[in-house]
């Protein structure tokens, strides 16, 4: 009886994802085609109500989790944060729940998260658009062998992600990076000869190109550990009320100290010793994140 009727809140919890999801979609992408208009007080006065509507998806969302999944996540660290800053976000990454509980934690507490997505994304039916109007940011990566071919476009790839980063210069902006590049599954890890106990290797390239593109704006670095401590759940564990608690801590870094310091400087995709640097330093961020979900691990 008791896994029925946690069946049946779940489907009754995804039929409200759904319908909040559509709910806010329409408007979304209504005001993304009127942003189509290119005068720029005008996209910069609509982004305010596309983010609205976006951040009201997540506030409806959360609601969804108090009645149905009753999750509870105890959550240390955010207590400097502000819709005010520019962030940048980084999280070790388990499962597509880490979206919900990130967009939980830091819902009215930081501008909307916001990814860098693929350039090609933006021709998906509706939703590239609505991505466009909700400033996600597209970036252009070439590849070695395209600019073996084509030497002249070294370094355009940044340049124009750059560009489309400008409208950040006057409004507040969370970026969000998962620099794993992929959810952490038993089979990964053990491919990967494993350096951590709980964390797939970093990757440092991602992070590098949101520095290098946006570096002067983003003011602080988040660095988010997640911890599942009855295991690592699936949606549909989630939704049905089986994740019983979740943990997240929140490490605040200034972005200045990290760009000021011997880490990362501009050259690092032209500079291999540089790269070998900034990876090194990225590992130690993963270190202190495994030796915290090791502590989080030991405290239950």
């Amino acid at each position: 009886m008791a896994r029925l009727f946690g069946n049946v809140m779940g489907v009754l919890s995804v039929i409200l994802y759904f319908i909040n999801t559509v709910f806010w979609v329409i408007p979304i992408v209504l005001l993304s085609f009127l942003k189509l208009i290119p005068i720029k007080i005008w996209r910069t006065a609509l982004s305010y109500p596309l983010d609205g509507c976006a951040t009201s998806w997540i506030t409806v969302n959360n609601i969804n989790q108090n009645i149905f999944s009753r999750t509870k996540i105890e959550v240390t660290g955010t207590e400097s944060l502000t819709l005010q800053d520019w962030y940048l976000v980084i999280a070790n990454h388990q499962s597509w729940v880490d979206i919900l509980i990130l967009q939980r934690v830091f819902n009215h507490k930081i501008p909307f998260l916001k990814f860098f997505l693929k350039q090609e994304l933006i021709w998906v039916p509706f939703l590239g658009i609505a991505w466009w109007a909700l400033e996600f940011p597209f970036m252009r990566r070439y590849t070695k062998s395209f600019l073996a071919k084509n030497p002249h476009l070294k370094g355009k790839d940044l340049e124009t992600t750059q560009k489309a980063c400008e409208k950040f210069q006057t409004k507040p902006v969370s970026i969000m990076n998962f620099v794993e590049g992929t959810r952490f599954t038993p089979e990964k890890y053990q491919r990967q000869s494993p350096s951590f106990q709980h964390l797939l290797k970093p990757k440092a390239g991602g992070m590098a190109f949101v520095l290098s593109a946006m570096g002067t704006q983003l003011h602080k670095l988040l660095d988010v550990t997640i911890y599942y401590p009855q295991g690592i759940p699936t949606f549909w564990d989630f939704v049905c009320g089986k994740v019983k608690s979740i943990k997240v801590h929140v490490s605040v870094t200034p972005i200045s100290e990290l760009l000021q310091s011997d880490a990362f400087a501009k050259d690092y995709f032209d500079n291999p010793a540089q790269r070998v640097i900034f990876q090194r330093w990225l590992n130690s961020v993963w270190t202190e994140k495994d030796r915290r979900i090791e502590q989080m691990s030991a405290e239950q």
